[in-house]
């Protein structure tokens, strides 16, 4: 299995193209759960691709507005390359899409979800039938559910995963928080002037500074604004689990399903791990 087989065309990938700002991009992810968009430049001959702006940079990077100061040079691939080949890069480089390219033009994408769609249908023979608990991680990135978005925002980027299961005051699972469940609720506004001591912000509903400190003056910025209101309020609340006995293509398939990109892992009532896409694409390699 190639490579083509399973890309999405050029034709149906979404993309942004220089110059831009990061509202475009925000309002693509916001609306599709993508992790990233290709960004393109016109020229006399024909769009160019240029790179990848990714959730997390616009997360990371709350005071840079301009596309081309976010866009991140990433790994691609041929279409002509296996699909092997395709999870073995996005294994060891740690990239969940990889832009197909010729040359300078952009062919489609093929992401983790493409890989694991493949193991779910079982296209991908190999480590599909191992157990689940043999590739699951153990430690488990957690938040406790009355805990500020912007503070669990903090948590996952700290801990450098996408997720945090939501535990309650009882320390029972109740939810998952994603990357994708703040920047749904995120949004970029303008900072406004001031010349007091403290940071914008801090006696709004929002935590992030609205405005830039330099020196003793304060210049206005575009930032990514995230409400203070609980993780619980903004979690994904039906929580998909996985037992440790069952297998790799069927924690695969639990995935599809339920359209997500990880799975607690359970023995019984206790949480046990954690299974993500990429766990999944190490077991078949």
């Amino acid at each position: 299995m190639n490579v083509e087989d399973v890309m999405t065309p050029g034709a149906e990938v979404v993309t942004v193209e220089l110059p831009g700002t990061r509202d475009d991009v925000l309002e693509y992810l916001q609306e599709r759960p993508f992790s990233s968009v290709p960004v393109l430049k016109e020229t006399a001959e024909g769009p160019v691709y240029r790179g990848l702006v990714s959730r997390t940079e616009l997360i990371e990077h709350p005071d840079e507005d301009q596309l081309a100061m976010l866009t991140e040079s990433v790994a691609t691939i041929s279409r002509e390359a296996s699909l092997a080949e395709a999870i073995e890069l996005m294994v060891g480089a740690g990239e969940r899409r990889l832009p197909v390219v010729d040359g300078d033009r952009l062919e489609g994408i093929v992401t983790v979800t493409d890989a694991v769609r493949a193991i779910a249908r079982g296209e991908i023979a190999a480590g599909g039938e191992a157990a689940v608990e043999a590739v699951a991680g153990r430690e488990v990135n957690c938040v406790y559910a009355g805990t500020p978005l912007p503070v669990g925002e903090r948590e996952l980027s700290f801990a450098g995963v996408p997720y945090a299961v939501v535990l309650d005051e009882q320390a029972r699972p109740t939810g998952m928080l994603t990357e994708e469940d703040v920047i749904v609720v995120a949004r970029v506004v303008e900072g406004e002037e001031d010349t007091g001591e403290s940071i914008a912000g801090e006696d709004s509903d929002w935590a992030w500074e609205g405005i830039k400190a330099v020196g003793n003056s304060y210049l206005p910025t575009r930032n990514v604004e995230i409400p203070s209101t609980p993780v619980e309020e903004v979690m994904t609340p039906e929580l998909v689990t996985v037992g440790t006995s069952r297998t790799v293509r069927e924690a695969a398939q639990l995935l599809i399903e339920h359209d997500i990109e990880q799975v607690p892992m359970v023995g019984g009532d206790r949480l046990e791990g954690i299974v993500q896409d990429m766990h999944l694409l190490e077991a078949v390699q």
